[in-house]
């Protein structure tokens, strides 16, 4: 187990938005997160990063297989992110006016003297951002920006990937790269919690996968059976 959420609920004043979560993760795996708008889906995950306080439950986290157990749900988020849980936020939220370069160091303010060696594995990775290095990061497309979002985070070398709707926006060519990237991260070693909407496109890439209703989870299997779920494909696959 590396992350384990146990009744978890979160409140917006007297809103309960998210009622008793329970799910877990494993090392290695991609999960999968799918559920229409407003079922709670990034609440999780803001949640997950310590920007919300849950009214109840829990969030277990072990970085280390075992050597200590860390309770999420207890740390600011700074705690968090240096214990390698990294978020991607909806709409990417790259700093408009600061270049390529820039972004992505401060992605690797916590590793200090490391980052400016990190930084190369970056553009290694993503030629294009490579080669836009010196361009302010507002100027990019959006595919663009949302590959400077997952290099930012990736230079924090995160152990758990928290990805909310990376899809969101993009041309469906960006789309495929964006999911194959998602696929070679995690190959790479690091896990991945997927939070989509495109419910064909991450249950394609996913091991497991949760759907969320209404700030509950009402169904939980391998993705390759969720696809075939007649239920699952008439609400979210169109089908």
């Amino acid at each position: 187990m590396l992350l384990r959420i146990d009744n978890l609920c979160v409140n917006y004043g007297a809103i309960r938005a998210l009622h008793g979560v329970s799910l877990q993760i494993e090392r290695g795996e991609i999960v999968a997160l799918i559920g229409s708008n407003g079922a709670g889906k990034s609440t999780l995950l803001r949640t997950l990063s310590g920007l919300i306080r849950p009214a109840e439950g829990q969030i277990l986290f072990d970085p280390q297989n075992g050597a200590r157990i860390a309770e999420l749900h207890k740390l600011p988020t700074h705690q968090i992110v240096r214990l390698g849980v990294v978020q991607i936020p909806e709409g990417r939220q790259v700093f408009a006016n600061m270049t390529v370069r820039e972004n992505l160091l401060l992605g690797g303010y916590l590793r200090g003297g490391e980052a400016r060696t990190a930084i190369q594995e970056i553009f290694d990775h993503f030629p294009v951002l490579s080669q836009r290095r010196d361009q302010k990061a507002g100027t990019l497309s959006g595919g663009e920006q949302q590959m400077l979002a997952i290099g930012r985070a990736l230079m924090a070398k995160p152990t758990l990937l928290l990805m909310d709707e990376p899809s969101l926006g993009l041309a469906p060519l960006f789309v495929r790269k964006i999911f194959d990237l998602i696929k070679q991260i995690n190959a790479q070693g690091t896990t991945v919690f997927l939070v989509e909407q495109n419910a064909h496109m991450a249950l394609t890439v996913a091991h497991r996968a949760y759907v969320l209703q209404t700030g509950r989870v009402i169904l939980t299997d391998r993705a390759d059976k969720l696809l075939e779920n007649p239920d699952v494909q008439r609400a979210y696959l169109g089908g």
